[in-house]
């Protein structure tokens, strides 16, 4: 599944386990998935390449102002995150992940339970791939079907390319 937004290979589908599917997610400069919550499901980020800022934790207060600018009662703030770091996501668990450098991110994404995902980010990548800018209320009404409550929105702003 490609989109000049995202890039999304299925590696182990709902069809092949019970417990989790799992991605490979390429993850453009630019694209900033916003901050969101899965009541139920939880997830697993493995930076394999590039650099990502990460943010997986209950905000003091949860606005709908940059989620980069969140903090949380502890002091714990967005990070940046290169290969080998791991975010775990539990339910309910407010999180979000941008690509602020020039050089697209690899990502191993796993999401459980299986399949809903799947749907999801074929879904994701049809709105993606609508040329101008992001579709804001496509993306929240897709998220709302998913049972993703959206805090921030969608994004992507992709950087400018260099002049020759």
């Amino acid at each position: 599944m490609v989109t000049g937004a995202q890039e999304v290979t299925v590696k182990v589908s709902g069809e092949h386990s019970r417990t989790a599917s799992s991605f490979e997610v390429v993850v453009p400069p630019g694209f900033d998935v916003g901050a969101h919550v899965h009541a139920h499901g939880e997830e697993l980020f493995y930076v394999l390449e590039g650099e990502l800022e990460l943010l997986a934790f209950e905000p003091c207060e949860r606005t709908s102002a940059n989620w980069r600018e969140w903090e949380s009662h502890t002091g714990q703030r967005a990070f940046r995150a290169g290969p080998g770091s791991l975010m775990f996501v539990p339910p309910g668990c407010p999180h979000a992940f941008a690509n602020p450098g020039v050089s697209p991110a690899r990502v191993f994404f796993q999401s459980s339970p299986p399949s809903r995902h799947e749907r999801y980010f074929e879904e994701l990548l049809d709105v993606l791939a609508a040329p101008g800018a992001v579709d804001a209320r496509a993306v929240e009404r897709l998220r709302q079907r998913y049972d993703i409550e959206q805090l921030t929105p969608l994004t992507f702003t992709p950087p400018p390319r260099p002049t020759t």
